[in-house]
């Protein structure tokens, strides 16, 4: 399979789990922001991250889609992906106490551990998706060289 293909398959497996992540904060959008009330996080900033999250992810979704914001996409997820991580890593810990997940949908299903290895999935996803990205393009700089 070349790497553009793969790409492709990574930035669409993105943007479905950012889409869906969005449209299932805004769709249980009272539900989200009570749960975020139960999240260990200051309370000036519940507001912010109950309107804020969702838009960021659908933004991040947008990224994904258009091939000039492709890295840039990847490079959010990743990041974005990274800090989800650790927290459910918090979570399992009991660092914070017993929180719910604030997650939508099916996502929210999948109780700590599940969501672990869901979040691991597609950090990885994100960092193979820039290695990938990044080889690609070299690769296209080494065969077309724009003349100086």
């Amino acid at each position: 399979m070349n790497r553009k293909l793969i790409i492709s398959i990574i930035c669409a497996l993105l943007i479905t789990l950012w889409a869906y992540a969005a449209l299932g904060k805004l769709s249980e959008f009272t539900t989200f922001g009570f749960q975020l009330k139960l999240q260990p996080l200051p309370k000036w900033s519940i507001v912010p991250i109950q309107w804020g999250l969702p838009i960021f992810e659908l933004g991040i979704a947008v990224l994904l889609y258009f091939q000039r914001t492709r890295m840039k996409g990847l490079t959010i997820s990743a990041v974005l992906m990274t800090i989800f991580t650790f927290y459910v890593l918090f979570a399992l810990t009991g660092t914070y106490g017993k929180i719910p997940c604030s997650c939508a949908g099916l996502i929210s299903v999948l109780h700590w551990r599940g969501h672990l290895i869901f979040n691991i999935i597609f950090t990885l996803l994100s960092f193979y998706g820039i290695y990938l990205k990044k080889r690609n393009e070299e690769g296209l700089i080494k065969h077309n060289p724009i003349p100086i």
